[in-house]
């Protein structure tokens, strides 16, 4: 355990990325909407300035809903050139698609010995009842402990792997889980407890600015229609296909699904499951046994929705800079991504 705030001689020199979030709205007569900025932000938790050094950036002022890939790119970049400056890193940010962005600065910025931590809050930091000040607060905590590297989500006092962490309740403050995977510690009394010892990384810190967002997620339902496969193959580099149970293609499917395989055999295609706990298994069931035989699908295993939909997007975008395959990059382990044994 290591209390930061009674060790005055340990300052690290942190830096807060804002990018807006529920964390920084104010009420307005159409809703909450991203106003406070990343100063005021830093005066409702007065108490970091004395454990850590603090510079900010406001790199944008958004609600997460309006998130995407180009956004991530802007944060990785911002990381990247501030990196030698500073011991670690704080982002805000919203919650709808916080487990995204956590995904994807995993795949985007990696071997780094610094702890990238994204946090943000349920309630506006500038309301009396709030779990924002102690979101905030925690996160710097984490951010300026020497034990303390990569990317992390630190949220209601849990520490949970940026591939790891899925939101599981819309309105409560323990929003998120970790999905099939221990949290790498919990923060209580200002002390962090943790329960993975962490590695320090031998090579350098890596960064990749690209992306290829052109991935689509296919969710499955009962009776859905094959023809909208035709549109999907054609206009998308990579398909996500959520299926049920431990994955596989419906019979009504089947036929239109390979016959669209055959005509984009480059395509990325990955099975995962519409179920949040314990993962994809094509061979259990004739529907994803022989459909996988057929079509070369890659499988998300127990690895999350969110790391699957950025990991593809990460591995589209950089298939130049990567060594190996498609299929040896994809089960490449990053930042807690996979345990599943290829």
């Amino acid at each position: 355990m290591n209390n930061l705030l009674n060790n005055k001689d340990e300052k690290k020199k942190i830096l807060l990325i804002a990018t807006g979030g529920t964390i920084a709205s104010k009420q307005t007569a159409t809703g909450l909407t991203p106003q406070i900025t990343k100063d005021e932000l830093l005066d409702y938790i007065p108490v970091v300035r004395g454990f850590c050094d603090v510079d900010s950036v406001q790199v944008f002022n958004l609600d997460s809903s309006n998130v995407n890939p180009k956004h991530w790119e802007i944060i990785t970049k911002c990381v990247q050139e501030n990196y030698d400056n500073y011991d670690g890193f704080v982002i805000t940010h919203g919650t709808d698609t916080m487990a995204y962005t956590a995904a994807a600065l995993s795949y985007m910025i990696q071997n780094s010995n610094k702890p990238i931590v994204i946090t943000g809050s349920q309630k506006p930091i500038n309301l009396d009842i709030t779990d924002a000040k102690s979101n905030l607060t925690n996160s710097f905590l984490y951010a300026a402990d020497s034990k303390s590297q990569g990317v992390q989500i630190v949220f209601d006092g849990k520490v949970i792997a940026g591939t790891r962490a899925k939101k599981v309740r819309s309105k409560s403050y323990n929003a998120f889980s970790s999905i099939d995977f221990p949290y790498l510690a919990t923060i209580q009394g200002n002390n962090i407890l943790r329960y993975i010892a962490m590695v320090p990384f031998e090579e350098k810190v890596k960064f990749y600015l690209k992306l290829n967002p052109n991935v689509f997620l296919l969710k499955l339902i009962p009776g859905m229609k094959p023809e909208i496969l035709e549109l999907i193959f054609e206009k998308y580099d990579a398909i996500v296909v959520e299926s049920f149970g431990v994955g596989g293609i419906p019979k009504p499917l089947q036929g239109m699904f390979y016959e669209e395989y055959k005509k984009y055999p480059n395509k990325t295609i990955v099975m995962c499951t519409q179920v949040a706990h314990e993962g994809s298994d094509m061979s259990v069931y004739q529907v994803g046994n022989e459909m996988k035989s057929i079509c070369n699908f890659l499988e998300s295993y127990d690895m999350t929705l969110e790391s699957v939909i950025a990991k593809t997007m990460w591995m589209l975008g950089n298939s130049e800079a990567l060594d190996g395959s498609v299929e040896q990059n994809f089960y490449k382990k990053i930042n807690y991504d996979i345990i599943f044994e290829k």
